[in-house]
């Protein structure tokens, strides 16, 4: 009997360690695409910090009219070259700060 309690710790310990190597993820695995989203700037007031509220409409579930909801993000602006107005196009990436989760890809429309 004692010999076969260490055969079975035995297997149980390899079945551990392929279970293990399955977790194992590959470094050059492809990155998936990023968000990106269209909005214009609300407020350039921070620091290398801009808002952008981007506008989406939504059809309502029960009476089918179109409803405009509107999201500000919070986004990086390392140049600081986007003014209250502008329409930017923003992509998201890895957090920046606790709110700021979006970096400006391009300026598509400078304001007036």
């Amino acid at each position: 009997m004692a010999g076969s309690k260490t055969t079975d710790s035995k297997l149980t310990t390899s079945k551990a360690t392929e279970k293990v190597a399955n977790l194992v993820v590959t470094p050059q695995e492809p990155r998936g695409q990023r968000k990106r989203q269209d909005g214009v700037v609300v407020s350039n007031k921070m620091e290398k910090t801009v808002v952008v509220a981007v506008v989406r409409q939504v059809k309502h579930a029960l009476y089918g009219k179109f409803i405009r909801k509107t999201k500000k993000f919070y986004a990086h602006d390392e140049t600081k070259q986007c003014g209250v107005g502008d329409r930017v196009r923003i992509v998201e990436t890895r957090p920046l700060s606790k709110l700021k989760n979006w970096k400006i890809e391009s300026i598509l429309n400078k304001a007036d």
